[in-house]
């Protein structure tokens, strides 16, 4: 702790120099002249962030005697890396490196740099001993600390590991591979175990828990397969959109029945040539005489759109207010599809989108022309409020992906090992060589600064808060480490890797999409900027 405490307080101090820096750009011309800046001081905070997040978690692991030495390694080279790319250059993207120059703040990282404490890590914390350690440490089965403390929030994470180990993970591949929907049953068990009603309160059948425990339930599922950690994604977008912008009947009749999995959800937001700009949806829902609505228009990249019962849909009722002014949020029933019929429902029809990973559940591009929805269907029964009550569910949506983001990362770092160790080359395991090491012990400590600020979103979200920076950040960092992760690891498996029979094929192609859908990379940075800048609205 003795370097640690003070590195992380210096680059917090180092993020404060960076936001007046990139400030006084902005105010010159406009955020979205200095995006490039404005970005970079965006992956400045969360790094910042991730590392407070990864000291407060080493330090509760030593309060309470659990902080070995895999614990105080994995801790150490996350932060003294995310020291050199503060210093030196921040990745925001594969081949987009932000540096200190970028933000008019390479004084602030000179000084940073001269800290005596941070001056220690750069030069000895991620060193190849370290690496080395914590390679060992993982060799031996010495797991990385997860406990929270929380004796039910560990009970749980515990039930739905071995769930996972036993449940999920034996198949997961093969439905990958033959893109089938993962199977009712395994949807059914899932239900049983509280799975879709997480957070929805104890009155409407709920667990009534937080998204703490959410994060944990997603993790696990995830590393077994990512459409399983996903199939609660409708669930919890639904369930707040009821919970918090539903009346009082909306409320009794869907949210006990999402809570059991009897209804299974399915968000229909974005449109064709829309994307993030949601101010631009042209689908339409219009009132009959007898008060029932009509909807026409086209969405796509709709996961999960033939076996859901329920969509949550955006849709434009007032025609004459252009922006967001003029969406609401509609609760559309319709009949489960079958492989035979997939869109049985009168003035509705869709055809996939075949996709390169994140399967299970299937995308689809929909088609309305008439399609009835009943009087009751919107939401809170008022008009124009779609926009405000979907942005009210983005940061539940966001923190969960970015858990769903750590478990596929955690399943490249298995993969990667037990490959590494069972794979001879030149006469020995390839672990042994240096940079196969390395890969791996990177791999644990990008997952572990990215869990932790998942976690502390989460906790964050639980205290009431309003988190759309928090939220942001996590799925930012996430899913750029579940990337970085699954690309290591197959390279870690080398030209194996590449064929489809060998599982990272498959990870590869699940943690592409993290950084992308729910907000790309992009989107979430624009977030965190504005907020951090003071330009939050």
């Amino acid at each position: 702790m003795d370097q640690l405490v003070p590195a992380v307080v210096a680059a917090e101090r180092y993020a404060a120099d960076a936001r007046e820096a990139v400030r006084a750009k902005v105010a010159a011309r406009s955020l979205d002249a200095e995006q490039r800046a404005a970005h970079g001081y965006a992956w400045v905070e969360t790094s910042v962030a991730a590392m407070r997040a990864t000291l407060d978690w080493l330090q509760s692991a030593e309060a309470d005697n659990r902080a070995h030495a895999h614990e105080w390694l994995v801790a150490i080279i996350g932060i003294s890396e995310t020291l050199a790319q503060l210093t030196g250059g921040l990745p925001m993207g594969q081949n987009e490196i932000v540096r200190p120059v970028d933000m008019d703040s390479g004084a602030a990282a000179r000084r940073l740099a001269e800290e005596p404490a941070v001056d220690w890590l750069l030069t000895q914390g991620n060193s190849a001993k370290h690496r080395s350690w914590l390679v060992q440490c993982m060799v031996d089965g010495n797991g990385l600390d997860d406990r929270l403390g929380d004796e039910l929030i560990d009970t749980i994470r515990d039930q739905y590991r071995r769930f996972t180990d036993e449940r999920i993970l034996p198949d997961a591949h093969g439905w990958h591979l033959a893109n089938d929907l993962i199977p009712d049953g395994l949807v059914a068990e899932m239900a049983q175990l509280g799975t879709f009603g997480i957070c929805i309160p104890e009155q409407f059948g709920g667990l009534g828990l937080g998204k703490l425990v959410m994060c944990v339930v997603t993790e696990e599922l995830s590393r077994g397969y990512i459409g399983t950690g996903s199939l609660g994604t409708r669930s919890e977008i639904a369930g707040e959109l009821i919970l918090h912008g539903g009346t009082s009947e909306q409320q009794a009749q869907w949210l006990p029945r999402i809570a059991s999995g009897e209804i299974l959800p399915t968000a229909v937001f974005t449109e064709p040539d829309v994307g993030s700009d949601l101010g631009s949806l042209t689908t339409r829902a219009a009132r009959g005489d007898d008060g029932t609505w009509s909807i026409s228009g086209a969405k796509t990249w709709i996961t999960h759109a033939a076996r859901s019962d329920l969509m949550t849909m955006l849709v434009r009722t007032r025609p004459e207010v252009k922006g967001y002014a003029g969406l609401s949020m509609l609760l559309v029933p319709k009949p489960r599809g079958t492989d035979d019929e997939p869109f049985p429902a009168q003035g509705m029809n869709g055809s996939e989108i075949e996709v390169l990973g994140y399967r299970g559940m299937r995308e689809y591009a929909l088609q309305f022309d008439g399609m009835a929805a009943p009087a009751d269907a919107l939401l809170g029964g008022e008009e124009g409020q779609g926009f405000k009550q979907l942005m009210r569910t983005f940061e539940g949506a966001r923190i969960q992906t970015a858990a769903r983001a750590v478990g596929v990362a955690r399943r490249a770092i298995d993969l990667a090992l037990a490959y590494a160790q069972d794979r001879k080359q030149f006469g020995q395991p390839i672990i042994g060589f240096p940079r196969v090491a390395d890969k791996l012990a990177m791999m644990q400590a990008d997952m572990l600064m990215a869990r932790e600020l998942t976690y502390a979103a989460a906790r964050a979200k639980d205290s009431g808060k309003r988190c759309d920076i928090e939220a942001g950040m996590a799925k930012l960092l996430a899913a750029r480490c579940a990337w970085a992760n699954a690309d290591a690891a197959l390279q870690v498996h080398g030209g194996n890797g590449y064929a489809q029979e060998y599982e990272i094929s498959r990870i590869l192609c699940d943690a592409r999409i993290l950084n992308i859908f729910e907000g790309a990379a992009e989107i979430q940075a624009q977030v965190i900027a504005k907020g951090k800048l003071g330009d939050r609205n």
